[in-house]
C-alpha cells in the first residue's frame, strides 16, 4: 500500500466492513479514480492505515465511495465493452471474408 500511495499526489483511504465473504479491506483511491483494495485485518488497522499512510481515512458505509472512483469505474467498463465489440466485430468481419472466399472457389469449381 504505501509503494502505491507514494507514487500518488493525493489520496483517501475507504474502509469496508468486514462481510461473510471478505475481511475488514481499505480501498485507496488517488486523485484520478485509480485504486487498490487491500484487507486490513480488522479495527486496528484502520488507525494504522491512517497513520502509515498519512492520509484521511472514511467509513465507506457513511460517505460512500468517491464519485471520481465510480467515474473511472464506468470509462474502464465503457472502453472494455468497446473493445470487446471491436474484437467481435473483427472476428465476424474475418468470418465473411472467409465464407466469400469459399462461395467465391465453389462458384469457380461449378
Amino acid at each position: 500500500m504505501s509503494a502505491w500511495a507514494s507514487r500518488r499526489g493525493f489520496i483517501e483511504a475507504f474502509v469496508e466492513p468486514e462481510t461473510v465473504v471478505n475481511e475488514m479491506s481499505v480501498v485507496l483511491v488517488d486523485e484520478t479514480g485509480a485504486f487498490i483494495r487491500r484487507p486490513i485485518g480488522g479495527p486496528k488497522g484502520i488507525d494504522t492505515v491512517g497513520k502509515l499512510l498519512g492520509c484521511p481515512v472514511y467509513d465507506v458505509e457513511e460517505t460512500g465511495y468517491p464519485q471520481r472512483m465510480r467515474e473511472r469505474l464506468e470509462r474502464e467498463r465503457i472502453l472494455r465493452r468497446r473493445e470487446e465489440q471491436r474484437e467481435r466485430r473483427k472476428a465476424f468481419d474475418a468470418r465473411q471474408a472467409q465464407q466469400a472466399r469459399q462461395e467465391g472457389r465453389e462458384a469457380e469449381e461449378k
